[in-house]
């Protein structure tokens, strides 16, 4: 079970690879389904690796959410995004496509280590598809155990039932929802950090108005505004980003 997941899992990973490669290889390997259609007598074929490559599509999301930056990137800016007051703005789309960006600027280590040593040789042919799925697992995997906190590790190590010598030896049915977890735990962390300046300055607001008397002000329609203005004055956008990016620890070898 353990085995044939971490097949799947990896398998999924040099579909995507493939698939966003600028040059595509035609897939051997055995054939489904064929058939023979038209007054020509054509024989239509359905590759094996084919009829995976679009099954695995559509487990890209999940593999985008679990195995990559993506999940604290999205929550960390959804956070920013309530604390300054602003409920729809930055849509979910902009935001959405802002951490896609930003995750493929934190993953383009991985991703060229996994260009080099299973996707390019495997469309060259120079090494088979059980090959490449062996050498794009350590990149990934290094990947992920240097965001996975010790805690979230142990958790699933324990919960597996499983006894494991090295780090290397953990299963991605382990690391997989522990590093999903620590992934989790950062994002709270960094948003409770952005959060407390927008707190102080609805407190304060919120403190001015009351003693002036104008209760009947919302704070917010003043808090509002001045949360803007700090926020462009000290370039936030780019300090959050460049933050965020630069909170993911680097993954040995790399």
């Amino acid at each position: 079970m353990r085995h044939s997941t971490e097949f799947f899992i990896l398998t999924c990973l040099i579909i995507f690879l493939c698939t966003t490669s600028a040059h595509a290889a035609p897939l051997d390997g055995p054939t489904l389904l064929s058939a023979v259609g038209g007054k020509s007598g054509e024989t239509y074929s359905l590759n094996v690796q084919t009829l995976l490559m679009v099954t695995g599509l559509a487990f890209l999301p999940g593999l985008l959410l679990l195995m990559t930056g993506f999940t604290r990137i999205i929550i960390v800016l959804s956070v920013l995004r309530q604390a300054l007051g602003l409920q729809t703005t930055p849509p979910n789309m902009v935001l959405a496509a802002l951490a896609l960006a930003l995750t493929v600027f934190v993953m383009r280590g991985v991703i060229q280590q996994e260009q080099n040593n299973a996707v390019q040789p495997y469309l060259s042919g120079q090494i088979s598809f059980n090959s490449a799925l062996v050498a794009a697992k350590p990149p990934i995997q290094n990947f992920m155990l240097a965001q996975t906190r010790s805690d979230p590790l142990h958790l699933f190590v324990d919960l597996s039932g499983g006894h494991y010598k090295t780090l290397q030896d953990i299963p991605f049915t382990v690391l997989v929802p522990a590093f999903a977890t620590s992934e989790l735990e950062t994002a709270f962390q960094i948003s409770f950090l952005i959060y407390i300046p927008f707190v102080l300055i609805d407190l304060a607001v919120a403190s001015v108005l009351m003693s002036l008397g104008m209760i009947m002000v919302s704070p917010t329609l003043i808090s509002l505004p001045l949360k803007l203005l700090m926020f462009v004055s000290i370039h936030g956008w780019v300090l959050v980003l460049g933050s965020i990016a630069n909170s993911f620890a680097t993954a040995p070898g790399s």
